[in-house]
């Protein structure tokens, strides 16, 4: 029985638990372990709006103030990462100190990766934390020229926020064509030409040799010759599970903590959520590991009643969902992206339209361009199996009544 709830990792995954372990009834005690000083906040936010000029609104990103946590009855450990998990004796390591749990939540996240060698330049920066924000805020008010490393999400995000004050900035990415894992060639090019539209310097294909400067960042050298000045770059090459504090618990760690279906590691007692979490998704029937807000918090909620009650425990089968913000379109994705073939409804011209995704003989993903409207419908629709050509009937008969001209 459960009277010793842990949380460890205060973001999304980790808030959204110790909410649900409350709404479930539970009444014994629950500890919340965060690695930054700051309240759980909302991270989206942080490489799109809050980049903007006079943004810093921290209050606006908090899930709680202080006093909506303390109506959880929920004991903060802030600013003090766990160290050490040790399941024999069912205590996570925090602090210099021990605390001790009948179940357990881990909600870690994942950690940005950097560039080695470039610890000691100022202007090198990831966006990861509310405290990375600030910083390449910052930069961007000082006007700063700015090299993104990555054309990912996060780094289009950032070209976006800059070309948005209309400062120049140069996008660099090691691949042929970005994003290419997220959404498919065929769609990554069709995005990353949103950059050229708005003034944004893509360069594809191409490495980055070296960060130079002396104390602080000055210039990015290429693998094709070229120099870019730069008073600001951002990397964003991806992040990585946090996981390295598990070493040595026992706990099987691949990309991620690995767990069954319910969120169980396989440790009486433990289960994971978010970034962190790689599960069997069964809809799919594959593992995943997912970096989106959506998952992160349906997947907290469930493995903390499924930590309360493991012998009523259920699956968390889902369809993937991401969104993102690029200068004036908003790009949305459900599903997942390895398709046999890819049907586009609308005009990719227009910056208006639907890609649908193939798997088999049904459908398994949906790509919207400024189609916030449509593209929950897909998501519904593959999380029935839809066949492949219902979905295109579907989509197809939208997409005409859409054009019909008004009498």
């Amino acid at each position: 029985m459960t009277t010793r709830l842990v949380v460890v990792g205060a973001s999304l995954a980790g808030l959204r638990a110790v909410e649900a372990a409350r709404k479930t009834g539970f009444t014994g005690s629950i500890t919340l372990i965060g690695a930054e000083d700051h309240l759980p906040y909302d991270r989206p936010p942080l490489s799109k709006a809050f980049l903007d000029a006079g943004a810093d609104r921290q209050s606006e990103l908090a899930y709680r103030d202080l006093a909506g946590l303390q109506e959880l009855d929920v004991e903060l450990v802030l600013g003090a990462p766990a160290t050490g998990l040790d399941t024999e004796q069912r205590t996570v390591a925090v602090d210099g100190t021990s605390v001790g749990y009948d179940s357990v939540v881990l909600a870690t996240g994942a950690r940005a990766r950097t560039l080695p060698g470039t610890e000691a330049l100022a202007g090198v920066r990831t966006l990861r934390t509310l405290d990375d924000a600030r910083a390449v805020r910052s930069a961007l008010d000082a006007g700063a020229r700015t090299v993104v490393i990555g054309a990912g999400f996060i780094g289009s995000e950032v070209a976006s926020g800059a070309r948005k004050r209309g400062l120049d900035v140069t996008v660099v990415e090691a691949l042929p064509t970005p994003l290419v894992r997220a959404i498919g060639e065929q769609m990554g090019v069709a995005c990353s030409a949103l950059h050229a539209a708005n003034g944004t310097d893509l360069r594809c294909g191409v490495a980055v040799e070296a960060i130079e400067g002396e104390s602080a960042v000055e210039r990015v050298r290429l693998s094709d010759g070229t120099v870019l000045p730069a008073d600001l770059v951002v990397v964003g090459v991806g992040a990585s599970p946090a996981t390295d504090w598990l070493d040595g618990s026992g706990l099987q760690l691949d990309n991620g903590i690995v767990c069954d279906s319910t969120l169980w590691t396989g440790v009486p007692g433990v289960y994971a959520a978010g970034d962190v979490c790689r599960w069997r998704n069964p809809l799919f029937d594959r593992t995943m590991r997912l970096e989106h807000w959506t998952s992160a918090a349906e997947q907290g909620a469930l493995a903390a009643r499924n930590a309360l009650d493991p012998d009523a425990a259920t699956p968390y089968s889902t369809v993937p969902y991401f969104w993102s913000d690029w200068y004036d379109t908003r790009i949305q994705f459900v599903g997942v992206p390895d398709a046999d073939e890819i049907e586009v409804i609308g005009d990719v011209g227009s910056g208006r339209f639907v890609a649908l995704y193939r798997g088999g003989d049904r459908l398994i993903g949906a790509l919207a361009l400024n189609r916030q409207a449509d593209i929950m419908k897909y998501r519904g629709l593959i999380m029935k199996e839809t066949p492949w050509t219902a979905a295109l009937d579907f989509a197809r008969a939208r997409e005409a009544k859409r054009v019909q001209p008004v009498r």
